[in-house]
């Protein structure tokens, strides 16, 4: 099983490639392919950069920095993975790499969003990739807050 888990260099994709990770300890077979999706320069940095390909390594080189936390556990458990970073809107960025590496399930993380946020960016990236995604969705909750003085 190829899984594809998304992650952004947050805690939240820390949690959701530790949960990844624990599937596997209970016997899950699985390979991953760990992805970051990055915007695409904006208008004003395509105008003002002197060349695009300084803005799109620029980009690569984020999302590579950004992937190595989760890269770092998945190497240091052993798992085979292979890594991806791509531009442009991140749900339809993840429906291309799962057709691109064929994957068989997306493991990520799901955050709440208020309902006036949700509006305005037309869903989660979660909520849309689940109503698009050829291939099922696990969405990682983020973990309860520890109360101080627990």
């Amino acid at each position: 099983m190829k899984i594809l888990l998304p992650v952004d260099g947050t805690e939240l994709s820390l949690h959701e490639t530790r949960f990844a990770l624990q599937l596997l300890r209970q016997g899950l077979q699985a390979s991953f392919v760990l992805a970051n999706v990055q915007e695409p320069a904006s208008f004003y940095e395509m105008v003002t950069a002197r060349s695009p390909d300084l803005i799109e390594g620029a980009a690569m080189e984020a999302g590579e920095d950004l992937m190595e936390p989760s890269a770092r556990l998945l190497r240091d458990a052993g798992v085979p993975f292979e890594t991806a970073v791509v531009q442009g809107d991140p749900a339809q960025a993840m429906l291309e790499l799962i057709e691109q590496f064929g994957c068989d399930m997306v493991v990520m993380g799901s955050r709440a969003l208020g309902p006036l946020r949700r509006w305005l960016e037309g869903g989660s990236t979660s909520q849309r990739l689940v109503q698009s995604s050829p291939v099922p969705v696990l969405l990682v909750t983020p973990p309860e807050p520890v109360a101080e003085g627990a």
